[in-house]
């Protein structure tokens, strides 16, 4: 394990820290892999129910390393590899964990990192969060899957402006506009807010929860047939769960469930 991604558990709950405070946690070779590595690991990892992912320090993150990139571009290196390699795989991790996912996001999240942050299920922020698609800034599209979540986030006109201009998006507007689930009015709440609400979800049926952000998936993208396949796979795969029981069990008892994820 690298020392550019800290991994903290918190019973069912699994922090992820990008931890390149110095270069506003810009991603790296070596951080990337960590990140892609350790999301494929948690995804199967029945322990964990719920995943925060932050950074450290004043930032979010701040993208792609540009350092790093100049040094491969002076190589000699045109192919950006490193998407279908490191952010193609970071992404799909991301949208299609079977288990809760929370951004805490403050301070600036940008290019890459703006991406990961929308593909996160709840985003919660503070007076110094911002949003920036920085791509076209440096010459590039758009890449980590910022095509497909942020015109369903902001709609396609929006998603237009955004990316082709490059402005940032201050945390009041990124609220407005749906990029933020939630801003509070203090950064140093953030994280310990994104860690609340990522205990609260991993008390609760997480089996529930994937199937839902499966379902949403497949509809977003298909027809009606498409939806109510997926809503009859998923209620046969709940319906048969521990969880699905204890609820039905406990609301005839008048009692508060307990999940336990399975």
């Amino acid at each position: 394990m690298t020392d550019s991604l800290l991994v903290d558990r918190t019973d069912a709950v699994v922090t992820l820290t990008l931890n390149r405070p110095e270069a506003m946690n810009s991603f790296t070779v070596e951080l990337k892999e960590a990140l892609r590595d350790t999301l494929a690991a948690l995804e199967s990892d029945r322990s964990c129910r719920a995943i925060v992912l932050t950074g450290a320090g004043g930032a979010f993150c701040g993208g792609q390393d540009l350092r790093e990139h100049a040094a491969l571009l002076q190589a000699g290196s045109t192919d950006l590899n490193t998407v279908q390699v490191h952010y193609n795989p970071i992404a799909q991790r991301l949208a299609n964990m079977p288990k809760p996912v929370i951004a805490a996001v403050h301070g600036m999240a940008a290019g890459a990192g703006a991406s990961l942050a929308l593909l996160a299920d709840f985003r919660i922020g503070g007076p110094a969060t911002k949003f920036l698609m920085a791509f076209a800034n440096v010459g590039l599209a758009g890449d980590s899957g910022i095509s497909w979540s942020l015109p369903r986030i902001v709609g396609h006109a929006k998603a237009v402006e955004l990316l082709l201009l490059a402005k940032p998006v201050k945390a009041e507007e990124a609220a407005r506009i749906g990029m933020l689930t939630e801003l509070l009015d203090d950064d140093a709440k953030v994280l310990p807010a994104a860690q609340e609400l990522a205990a609260r979800l991993a008390a609760g049926p997480t089996v529930a929860y994937g199937a839902i952000k499966r379902e949403l998936s497949i509809a977003t993208a298909g027809t009606l047939s498409d939806a109510l396949a997926a809503e009859a796979q998923a209620q046969a795969i709940c319906g048969a769960t521990a969880d699905h029981q204890a609820a039905v069990s406990a609301f005839l008892n008048k009692q508060k469930p307990e999940y336990q994820g399975r």
